[in-house]
């Protein structure tokens, strides 16, 4: 990831938003999280500027609740998060269902125009996928969900012999821990 402007020298952080929602894979978004919130401008002398500034989207509101129970709060709500750099749409059951997936694929879809570039995390792929905006590009995904994903939306090119893929500003990737090397 980019973090420096060669043209304007610009060491501000970038804003990345991490959409929530009920039902996400904690990992999906907790792994990504971690690995942005330890990068550092290595052309800074104190080695304490971050690259980026995380922002957690709370897709329906400020609250959410993972798969597996955690409470999550988020810092502002997709109606309301102002300018991202970058969006990352972890996985998680929640996005396996079609009013979540559609919510999430139209707010994508009225980000695309201005966000630099949108990741998706495993089943993230559903939001990304609905969306329309990979119709046409190859895509990678957790494999056991390949063969649904594939199924439900046959417009999009998917593989599941890569870790992690990028096609022009989209990222995707397979789950657990291939969400945090992208």
């Amino acid at each position: 990831m980019t973090y420096f402007s060669r043209v304007t020298g610009d060491l501000s952080p970038k804003r990345v938003g991490i959409l929530g929602f009920d039902g996400v894979a904690a990992l999906d978004l907790t792994g990504p999280l971690e690995a942005i919130a330890k990068a550092r401008h290595p052309l800074q002398q104190d080695g304490e500027s971050a690259c980026y500034k995380s922002i957690i989207v709370g897709l329906t509101g400020k609250t959410f609740v993972s798969e597996s129970g955690i409470l999550f709060k988020a810092d502002a709500t997709a109606e309301n998060v102002g300018p991202l750099d970058t969006v990352i749409v972890p996985g998680g059951k929640g996005l396996r269902q079609l009013e979540t997936s559609r919510r999430a694929g139209a707010w994508l879809a009225s980000r695309a125009a201005e966000v630099r570039r949108i990741a998706s995390v495993s089943t993230g792929i559903y939001a990304l996928a609905q969306s329309g905006l990979v119709d046409g590009l190859l895509a990678t995904t957790h494999w056991r969900f390949f063969r649904d994903v594939a199924q439900r939306f046959p417009k999009l090119r998917l593989t599941n012999s890569a870790a992690f893929l990028k096609e022009g500003k989209f990222y995707t990737s397979a789950g657990g821990t291939a969400g945090i090397e992208m």
